[in-house]
């Protein structure tokens, strides 16, 4: 395990992003670190000098710098990120037991847990978010400052692609998040069991999100919504919270 005072960390900060779930697992991992915040334009996008450091210019983005290394190593996404910050400063209690007793090795021997915490390692970013990017997109068509005779175009266009198409998957995928939490191991609490890993942190921006965004859902999905007021609870995600406003002055997982 790596020294954690012997490195500086930089997150790349875009306001209303994803990244503050790096900025919780920074704070559970007692990893110091700064912040350099940028603010997004009018139409919504990243400024161009998050270009300057990862090319695609999205956000989270993280830099770790130490004696050894010659350049700051870069790192974007935050799947990719959570996992390398996890396996090098002190994460092993962020992931779970990979293989069962006198299965190690074996293909199919994962431990429930693992392979939980392999797939919503990757569910969040490939499944649940892009609907609900969807949703954001739609509301900005709906929205969109167009003479008043198009206005009603515009309206229904939106209308009809999210009733035909965004909104049954927002509500797939709910359904889907509200029956593996009834189902996890030793019935949970969490999505992979009984202790928060890092497929929680990675799923907890997107559903907090979606509940505070479309706030009739609590309702309809009543053990996400659970989920969601749990993990927004927990210590490490309340320090994280704060550091964010300390910046911004505010915080809101909003999409």
């Amino acid at each position: 395990m790596a020294d954690n005072g012997a490195f500086k960390v930089t997150l790349y900060w875009l306001e209303k992003s994803r990244a503050q779930r790096i900025v919780w697992l920074l704070e559970e991992l007692n990893i110091p670190y700064s912040i350099k915040t940028f603010k997004r334009r009018a139409d919504m996008t990243a400024p161009d000098e998050l270009k300057k450091i990862h090319p695609l210019g999205k956000s989270p983005i993280i830099s770790i710098e130490a004696p050894h290394l010659s350049k700051p190593l870069v790192l974007a996404e935050s799947a990719v990120i959570i996992e390398y910050l996890c396996t090098h400063f002190g994460g092993e209690r962020f992931l779970p037991q990979r293989y069962s007793e006198g299965k190690e090795g074996q293909v199919g021997g994962e431990t429930e847990e693992w392979m939980r915490y392999q797939y919503f390692m990757h569910y969040t970013e490939g499944s649940l978010t892009p609907f609900l990017v969807m949703k954001v997109v739609m509301d900005s068509i709906r929205n969109a400052p167009v003479p008043f005779f198009i206005k009603p175009v515009t309206k229904m266009v939106a209308s009809k692609v999210e009733g035909a198409f965004v909104n049954p998957n927002i509500h797939t995928n709910l359904s889907f998040l509200e029956d593996q939490l009834k189902t996890a191991p030793g019935g949970g609490p969490y999505i992979c069991g009984e202790t928060v890993t890092a497929a929680d942190i990675v799923l907890s921006y997107s559903v907090i999100a979606a509940l505070s965004r479309l706030g009739s859902l609590r309702n309809e999905y009543p053990t996400v919504a659970a989920y969601a007021d749990r993990l927004q609870a927990l210590d490490g995600y309340k320090r994280g919270v704060a550091q964010i406003e300390k910046i911004e002055g505010s915080f809101k997982a909003s999409l």
